[in-house]
């Protein structure tokens, strides 16, 4: 059974940046899709990032040009690089892998973003 383990999170001001790792335990296929969603508090969770492959990604509108995301097939781990945080962006945030047609998700990391 697959394990996601995400680490990065932490307290940040405005303006700063923070990455985001996400390590899995077992094998992932560079062709299976992993993301980065979040939560804030009250909302529903939402997807903040994804990719399929090495080069296909997807952002949320609010996340363009601010965050990017990224993986290193060959130590089964996705990243995030968030830039020019915003109070906003405060929520937990989880990494998500479909792997061989089963949903995982990891057990979250908090961000938190003071203006």
């Amino acid at each position: 059974q697959v394990q996601l383990v995400e680490s990065g999170g932490g307290v940040v001001q405005a303006g700063g940046s923070l990455r985001l790792s996400c390590a899995a335990s077992g094998s992932i296929f560079s062709t299976d899709y992993m993301g980065w969603y979040r939560q804030a508090p009250g909302k529903q969770r939402e997807m903040a990032a994804c990719i399929v492959g090495g080069s296909v990604t997807n952002y949320a509108d609010s996340a363009k040009g601010r965050f990017t995301i990224s993986r290193d097939n060959a130590k089964n781990t996705v990243y995030l690089q968030m830039n020019s945080l915003k109070p906003e962006d405060t929520a937990v945030y989880f990494c998500y892998a479909l792997v061989r047609g089963s949903a995982l998700w990891g057990q979250g990391t908090q961000v938190t973003v003071s203006s």
